[in-house]
């Protein structure tokens, strides 16, 4: 029962860190491509008509 002391702050810790680091990426947007977007609309590559 004392391990339940230790293991349930340190897991609540680390989901907080996860949540803050997923902010942080959020914030300083990581996850914006606005040019790789532009590029894959005309990349014949991945059309609708599949190869075969």
């Amino acid at each position: 029962m004392n391990v339940l002391a230790i293991l349930i702050p340190v897991s609540v810790s680390l989901g907080i860190l996860g949540l803050a680091a997923f902010v942080w990426t959020m914030r300083a947007s990581q996850y914006d491509d606005p040019d790789g977007d532009r590029a894959r609309i005309l990349d014949e590559r991945y059309d609708d008509d599949p190869a075969g």
